[in-house]
């Protein structure tokens, strides 16, 4: 199958070393397939242009806390930049250039264009996934710092983010070390695509899905579940060689698993239409 260019552009992306990776040239990869004339480099400039005009606003002192303070005013203040609660499983907001056309996004492409111009700035930030919301925090030595991109930039240290956890799962949850590490770039782009995966198939727009599904395998191409998933679309959409060869993966790799019986009763039903 012959690969959309933008594919290949996010395939060529993410084959480098972690540290050569651009996100921000791979998250428009991956927009540019939903919008075929988008024009990577445009975007890529915006972003330029953005950490300039932050530049040339920060103060002599380039203390940690002024840079944010600094990159908060410009983008929240200046540019009206805004967590999009109400339409938050809208697909626009999980495309780079869409968030930046519209200056409002979710928390992982809010924290993708705030993460750019802090690169810009050589003022080092890492995106720390914690479960159900992202956040980034300065890599400089070891702040026990957080910024919030979806609520404007606030700024939490630990206890905060133990207790938004707590307000998102509607319980008390002890925040864990891992909650809290930086997340590698490969890592930051199948959770974008991942909830692309999840918008698509809520909407009942498979092959949108399947097209999420097809570049998080991209980035971890023994990703069990996933595997699964790409199986059961195709099997939907009556592609039944690639569903068997999927479905075989999973199950020789989980014989044991909850969902076995019913998988094995779809290759059945494949074999039967063979």
């Amino acid at each position: 199958m012959d690969f959309p260019r933008a594919r290949q552009l996010f395939y060529q992306e993410i084959h480098q070393p972690d540290q050569a990776i651009a996100l921000s040239k791979a998250a428009l990869y991956i927009a540019q397939e939903e919008y075929p004339d988008l024009d990577v480099a445009e975007y890529v400039n915006a972003l330029d242009t953005m950490a300039a005009e932050v530049e040339e606003r920060l103060p002599p002192e380039h203390y940690p806390l002024r840079i944010i303070k600094t990159i908060n005013q410009y983008l929240y203040e200046d540019l009206r930049f805004v967590g999009n609660a109400k339409d938050y499983y809208d697909p626009r907001n999980s495309y780079l250039n869409q968030v930046i056309d519209r200056r409002t996004g979710i928390p992982i492409t809010l924290s993708l264009v705030y993460l750019e111009i802090a690169q810009r700035l050589d003022f080092p930030m890492v995106g720390v996934g914690m479960p159900g919301h992202f956040l980034i925090r300065p890599a400089v030595n070891e702040m026990e710092v957080f910024v919030d991109p979806f609520y404007g930039g606030e700024i939490l240290f630990p206890a905060d983010c133990e207790e938004r956890l707590s307000q998102l799962y509607s319980k008390p949850v002890e925040l864990q070390p891992e909650f809290v590490e930086a997340i590698a770039p490969k890592h930051f782009l199948a959770r974008m695509l991942t909830n692309l995966k999840m918008i698509y198939l809520n909407r009942a727009e498979v092959t949108k899905s399947l097209a999420a599904i097809e570049r998080i395998l991209l980035l971890f191409p023994n990703a069990i579940g996933e595997r699964r998933d790409r199986g059961v679309i195709c099997y939907h959409l009556d592609r039944w060689t690639e569903a068997s060869e999927d479905l075989e993966y999973y199950l020789d790799n989980t014989p044991d698993a909850e969902d076995a019986l019913m998988l094995r009763q779809l290759l059945n039903r494949i074999s039967g239409n063979s």
